[in-house]
């Protein structure tokens, strides 16, 4: 049987340099961060040119562009090469043991994980750490992480995965701003309250996180056609928190993310009532990565820190 001939690939310094150049779209900050010459990374860019049969750029003056075949190859060569870069550090970091990739919400990184991995350190001292934040899914097997925490409906959870933390929502402000709405006799009595008062919204055009969206919880609240008397919105769920903190008006709290908030009285929360969502965080797992001791003591304090946490509420 004869077997098919390969398809030829070019060097991996043209792709590189391709590659930085059409990030940059400029020859010398593409130079600049590979540490050679404007006219060495202009020979790399042509030698590519050549290999592929088609003008990669369009050199016009003080400027530099993609041609069509530019773009179409830059779409392909980028993740690969972010995929290459992943899969060799990982590599390197299996020879040594002790290293543990962990993905996550932004959200869940920047208001309740990160803040407490000093803990973790403390406790493990020779565990490395990586946490990659993103609102995407990701597949754990071929990005190499071991460990996802995430916020997942009853009805979507995989198979294996462990449950962390349920949710709870909640209306919170800063003690500040409360003692400023009594001042200025803007009653806090009750959600349909709100219309007097400045909400902090989570912009999400698309639609991704209805359940923390002030519509649906005023709706759960018993409260229709709300109209308040003015909002802020913020892109990320941390900055909304970061905001009601700091006095600027009335977030909708995750009491899983919020928590710490109320505990230290930097937030308060209103009305008295928690609506409970259909949802929880949990931990998922990439294949054999669920039995490797680093994992086992990462899953267990998390689970202490929870703990912790619902004996301080």
């Amino acid at each position: 049987m004869v077997s098919a001939p390969q398809r030829p690939l070019p060097p991996l310094d043209l792709l590189r340099g391709f590659e930085c150049a059409a990030r940059h779209l400029s020859f010398t900050r593409a130079a600049e961060e590979l540490f050679l010459t404007q006219s060495a990374v202009s020979r790399q860019i042509l030698a590519l040119e050549e290999f592929v049969g088609a003008p990669l750029f369009e050199r016009r003056h003080k400027a530099l562009a993609l041609t069509p075949a530019g773009e179409l190859y830059f779409r392909a060569v980028g993740p690969v090469l972010d995929q290459v870069r992943d899969a060799t550090q990982r590599v390197r970091e299996l020879r040594t043991g002790h290293v543990l990739t962990v993905t996550t919400t932004i959200s869940f990184a920047s208001t309740w994980l990160v803040p407490r991995l000093t803990r973790f350190r403390e406790l493990e001292p020779r565990i490395d750490v990586r946490i990659k934040a993103t609102h995407e899914v990701v597949d754990l097997d071929r990005e190499g992480i071991d460990l996802a925490i995430r916020d997942l409906p009853a009805h979507n959870v995989p198979k294996d995965s462990i449950r962390l933390m349920g949710e709870h929502l909640a209306a919170v402000c800063s003690p500040a701003y409360l003692r400023e709405a009594k001042a200025a006799r803007r009653p806090l009595s009750t959600a349909a309250d709100l219309r007097h008062h400045l909400l902090l919204v989570m912009h999400d055009p698309q639609g991704r996180w209805p359940w923390i969206a002030w519509p649906a919880w005023l709706e759960a609240m018993g409260v229709e056609d709300l109209t308040p008397a003015g909002t802020v919105s913020f892109d990320q769920y941390d900055q909304v928190i970061n905001a009601a903190v700091h006095g600027q008006g009335i977030a909708l709290g995750r009491m899983s993310l919020a928590g710490s908030h109320l505990r230290e009285k930097q937030l308060v929360a209103l009305f008295g009532r928690e609506h409970k969502l259909a949802r929880a965080f949990h931990a998922v797992f990439a294949r054999d990565a669920r039995e490797r001791p680093e994992v086992q003591r990462f899953l267990a304090w998390l689970q202490d820190e929870i703990r912790r946490d619902a004996e301080s509420a």
